[in-house]
């Protein structure tokens, strides 16, 4: 009868097991209490189809511009200073001598602002680019109504983004770009006169303007899509990735069955009896 023997590990192998046992142990605990490594390892590696193409990572590429912007932003925000006061030594308005401060003497503070200037353009150029997309596949279509709407509403958030950004340099440009700008949503009906003086918080624009702008442009809608965001996500897990109209199996061209299909069981329908509760329930069922 053949013995088999085990090599004795070495000192190496002793100590590249210990290290993987220290790297992977806080993953393992994290997954055990959160399972929110499975989550991550569903996410990045579910199943899509196989005829989908490059045009399918516009909405990835939306979010990595996003997170550009957010990284940048709060890099920004760290220096910058809303104030629309006039430095007495200078001449010129704060807000607007903080710029010039990041952008002259900041380290890589001119990278840094390019990058959020432009990569505020790139962001919007990329949702439009991903929607247009969308919509000539017929990914907006059943069951996937609800996800188009919360990109419509993403796409109308980075545009308020962007506007609520362009005054924060306090410049002659950035001044009447907004005055345009507010007077234009002012002409709305029922609610134009309102959103202009929410905008402007008075009569004109002032001080009290730029605090009110730099706080929706930071705080207020950035979280509004960052949820939005995230409930996109989660809306392309459930629902999958659809593929291009070419395939046989886009959005509209699933061959139809004889009996309509029943929707899945929620909070307001019950769900079907199966087995011999089923049989019960049939006229001349089973006792």
């Amino acid at each position: 009868m053949a013995t088999t023997y085990r090599r004795k590990p070495t000192k190496a192998e002793l100590r590249r097991q210990k290290l993987e046992e220290v790297v992977v142990y806080p993953i393992d605990w994290l997954e055990e209490r959160s399972g929110l490594i499975g989550g991550i390892r569903y996410f990045l590696f579910r199943n899509v189809p196989a005829d989908i193409n490059w045009m399918q990572t516009l909405g990835s590429a939306a979010l990595t511009a996003f997170l550009v912007q957010a990284i940048t932003g709060v890099i920004l925000a760290m220096y910058y200073v809303p104030s629309a006061a006039t430095d007495p030594h200078t001449g010129q308005p704060v807000a607007w001598e903080s710029i010039v401060n990041i952008t002259d003497h900041l380290y890589l503070g001119w990278l840094v602002r390019g990058m959020h200037r432009w990569g505020a353009s790139v962001f919007i150029i990329l949702m439009f680019l991903h929607m247009g997309r969308v919509f000539l596949f017929g990914a907006y279509k059943y069951p996937r109504e609800l996800n188009w709407i919360i990109g419509v509403l993403i796409l109308v958030m980075g545009m308020m983004e962007g506007f609520t950004g362009y005054l924060l340099p306090w410049d002659q440009t950035a001044y009447w770009a907004t005055v345009v700008g507010i007077n234009l949503n002012g002409t709305a009906p029922f609610l134009g006169p309102w959103i202009a003086q929410f905008l402007r918080g008075g009569q004109e624009i002032t001080g009290e303007t730029l605090t009110r702008f730099y706080s929706l442009h930071m705080l207020v809608i950035p979280g509004a899509i960052i949820a939005l965001i995230t409930l996109h996500l989660y809306l392309v897990i459930r629902l999958g990735v659809t593929s291009p109209p070419w395939s046989k199996e886009a959005a509209g061209m699933e061959e139809e069955d004889e009996e309509p299909a029943r929707l899945r069981p929620g909070l307001t329908r019950p769900p079907r009896p199966s087995g011999a509760t089923a049989m019960q329930a049939e006229p001349g069922g089973g006792e």
